[in-house]
């Protein structure tokens, strides 16, 4: 049906314009495209935007979370404790090194994030790492995460492809844990169309993502057209995981633009609370938070309802010209990870019952309001 309806308010408007063209115009004339200075400058405004020491850019957030679990060593049949309330991409990294994904439930409808205390009813002597994801820009609790991480000698991935400059107690996320890891697909706040950036403190975490980006070669394709290098070694068994200059361009106009773009976010966030609020009938996650949020997504929760009566609300939205999504199915449910299932009561609730309503920095408060008050007669 979503095909044949002209959307009068899509859920996701990419921030983009003329500089964005420009710079791969830029790049083109160059006549060097694959991964050179303009991921290097790319690299480097990340880091220090983040204030964090290292920041490598990488052909997706997927393969970002690939890396960081081969720099924390993990191998077949070790256990990596991750939500199922995520897109897929944040577990599938854990089956490319035949580990085991054992998924914990989120706390809250009203606060839908890993449970630190599942997390901890979950580990035995075969987990080695905790992966989490700060669904929707918003924190998970990293205190009590790397409390528990140091408790039982684990390590902390955290997958922030929904936060990026999103904060945590004055931190920004990605850089709490060992290893960040950040997506810059078409939709999210900062898009490249596809690339993703692995950060870390760790010295040694970030030279060997290098390597494993790129075949496991000591120099680079760039370095050694400069004549900085005229041969290589390979040293470990690598990949190709490389971003090239032609994104890299345009994530460093992208870069520019998110500070406005997120403070503009924060204000529509608001504009929504205010209108949906008096509806008893609907739970706002993260109503009460605080910190500063990327505001990847807004997702409401519908109560006393089920997956047919979430359908029909979407459904009539889509009918007066909103387009709605949900984020996201629960991966415990996948056929494919069928042999690793749990009962996780919260995620099911969640994953049958939510709505990801339109959020993007172009939304006009008129649209805002007529999104809610469409939603306050369906519900």
């Amino acid at each position: 049906m979503e095909d044949k309806i002209k959307y009068k308010i899509p859920l996701f408007d990419l921030n983009f314009d003329k500089l964005e063209e420009q710079a791969v115009i830029e790049v083109l004339q160059s006549k060097w495209i694959s991964t050179g200075p303009k991921t290097a400058a790319f690299e480097q405004k990340f880091a220090k935007l983040l204030n964090v020491d290292h920041a490598i850019a990488l052909s997706n957030c997927t393969v970002s979370l690939h890396i960081a679990l081969k720099l924390i060593g993990i191998k077949a049949g070790d256990e990596v404790i991750c939500p199922s309330f995520t897109f897929v991409a944040t577990v599938n990294p854990i089956r490319y090194e035949d580990a085991i994904p054992v998924f914990a439930d989120v706390t809250s409808y009203e606060n839908p994030i890993i449970d630190p205390d599942d997390i901890e009813r979950k580990i035995t002597a075969k987990t080695k790492a905790i992966v989490v994801m700060h669904y929707g820009g918003f924190a998970c609790d990293m205190d009590r995460i790397i409390e528990i991480s140091r408790k039982h000698n684990l390590k902390v991935i955290e997958d922030a492809c929904h936060g990026p400059l999103s904060t945590y107690k004055g931190n920004k996320l990605g850089t709490i844990g060992d290893i960040g890891c950040f997506s810059f697909f078409s939709n999210k706040n900062l898009s490249t169309g596809e690339g993703g950036m692995l950060v870390t403190n760790n010295e040694e975490y970030a030279t060997r993502t290098k390597l494993l980006r790129s075949h496991g070669m000591t120099t680079m394709s760039y370095e050694r057209a400069k004549g900085h290098s005229t041969a290589y070694d390979v040293i470990e068994l690598g990949y190709n995981y490389r971003m090239d200059d032609i994104r890299s361009s345009i994530g460093l106009v992208q870069l520019d633009k998110i500070e406005d773009d997120l403070i503009r976010r924060s204000e529509i966030r608001k504009w929504y609370i205010k209108e949906l609020k008096s509806i008893n009938n609907i739970i706002i996650p993260f109503e009460d938070y605080n910190e500063f949020s990327s505001n990847y997504i807004f997702p409401i929760v519908l109560k006393d309802s089920n997956s047919e009566k979430r359908d029909m609300v979407r459904n009539a939205l889509a009918e007066a010209g909103i387009q709605t999504s949900v984020h996201y199915p629960a991966v415990h449910h996948f056929s494919i990870y069928k042999d690793f299932y749990r009962e996780l009561p919260i995620t099911d609730y969640l994953v049958d019952n939510l709505i990801t309503l339109p959020m993007y920095s172009k939304l006009t408060t008129e649209q805002v309001s007529y999104v809610c008050k469409t939603l306050k007669t369906l519900v």
